[in-house]
């Protein structure tokens, strides 16, 4: 039987404990949190993060960061990208050179603006890149547990992997479609965040449904120009990594970094709104990263830009709206 160490007991890295354990995986899920370790343990739930789903009792929460990782056959880690660098470090003495690792955390670190993949080598130089692979696509968690249809994307440099994995997540109800554009699939799923916070800002505003339509359109646009500048191949932002992604985060009502958007339009502050949410929205810390590493490799983004200084500046959001559609007239598709 296949021993998993799933990392991270968040909406997401519950779902995926339970997904995998539905199929008769023996999973180990390290829980941050004491009483969600509890609840997990003594009644099968996850209260904290994913209420109302009744877990697979294959799942065994673990607090030791070398229980949920040594003599694994695979380990995912679904933390935030803020704790990723400082979990990968836990977990490093416990990983083997070929272990599978599959990531599930959205984001780009602040400080270096690297993604989880560069994160990965920067800390374990002796890691094999080939055992690595990333998941990403439109997926929320609880749609998942409750066996609605759904279809990702996992991406790794190792074909071999690729279809092993592709194979090992694969349900009737969980499609997986697999790539080697490991950056492609990265970058698609951290900057969508930040362009969902953007949608939020727009419908909480009340400019309907042509607003929205034109900023999922050229949010996409300005995350594939990024995208590419930075090794990524153009045609995996229109697909599930990518358009995919950015439609459902910036239209579904289960959406983190949408909700910040709609709270933001309200008038409530970030540090408020921040504080008012049990999981992390990835788009306010990415909008961060998206603004600088533009600005680094000289790409304009200009509603990854209105967010970061409505978020980090205090932009009015209506002076943000304003800004980018009075910005200098152009032809579409941009080069």
């Amino acid at each position: 039987m296949l021993k998993i160490g799933v990392v991270g007991a968040g909406s997401w890295g519950t779902a995926l404990a339970h997904h995998l354990a539905l199929k008769g995986v023996e999973v180990d899920l390290w829980v941050r949190e004491r009483d969600v370790f509890h609840q997990i343990r003594d009644r099968s739930i996850n209260k904290t993060f994913l209420p109302g789903i009744r877990l697979s009792k294959k799942i065994k929460p673990v607090q030791s960061c070398k229980e949920v990782a040594r003599q694994k056959d695979l380990v995912l880690i679904v933390v935030p990208s803020h704790v990723f660098r400082s979990t990968l470090r836990k977990l490093a003495p416990y990983l083997l050179a070929e272990t599978p690792l599959v990531v599930g955390t959205k984001g780009i670190e602040n400080k270096s603006l690297m993604t989880m993949s560069q994160v990965v080598k920067s800390e374990m130089p002796e890691y094999r890149s080939d055992s690595f692979a990333c998941l990403s696509g439109p997926s929320f968690a609880r749609e998942v547990c409750e066996k609605h249809p759904t279809a990702v994307t996992l991406a790794s440099s190792n074909k071999g992997l690729g279809r092993y994995l592709q194979e090992l997540f694969s349900t009737e109800y969980f499609r997986v479609y697999t790539t080697q554009d490991v950056i492609g699939v990265e970058l698609g799923g951290a900057l969508k965040n930040v362009i969902a916070i953007g949608a939020g800002v727009s419908d909480g505003l009340g400019f309907g449904s042509n607003a929205r339509a034109a900023l999922i359109t050229r949010g996409a646009a300005e995350i594939a120009r990024l995208g590419v500048s930075l090794g990524a191949e153009a045609v995996t932002f229109s697909g599930l990594a990518g358009i995919g992604d950015l439609i459902l985060t910036c239209t579904g009502d289960l959406s983190r970094n949408r909700m910040v958007g709609l709270k933001i339009a309200q008038g409530m502050p970030i540090d408020k709104i921040i504080s008012s949410m049990k999981m992390v929205a990835e788009g306010i810390k990415t909008s961060l990263s998206a603004y600088r590493l533009a600005k680094k490799m000289g790409i304009e983004m200009p509603i990854t830009s209105e967010v970061y200084h409505i978020i980090y500046r205090g932009k009015d959001p209506r002076r943000a709206v304003k800004d980018v559609m009075t910005r200098e007239l152009r032809v579409e598709p941009e080069n």
